[in-house]
């Protein structure tokens, strides 16, 4: 399963670069994503270094999840697929 990084969870003036908000193909709503709470995640760069998490929660009510990190990741990050699963 894939899913797209949408941005870090942030306030009004940091971001923490350990927690991301991701759209996951294929889910919709709310039920649907707090089906994927606990799965294991996997980022690969482009120079092919892995950085692994787990989705932590539901983000909002159109089936996004927030995943948290071992690692910060990188700003290039934002935009890019995760693969879940």
């Amino acid at each position: 399963m894939k899913g797209i990084i949408v941005n870090y969870r942030r306030s009004r003036h940091s971001a923490y670069t350990n927690h991301l908000i991701v759209e996951v193909d294929g889910v919709k709503s709310k039920d649907d994503a707090s089906k994927l709470v606990g799965k294991k995640v996997v980022w690969t760069s482009k120079g092919g270094r892995k950085i692994r998490g787990a989705i932590a929660s539901t983000h909002g009510r159109k089936g996004e999840v927030r995943i948290i990190t071992e690692k910060g990741l990188p700003g290039q990050s934002v935009g890019t697929s995760i693969s879940i699963g």
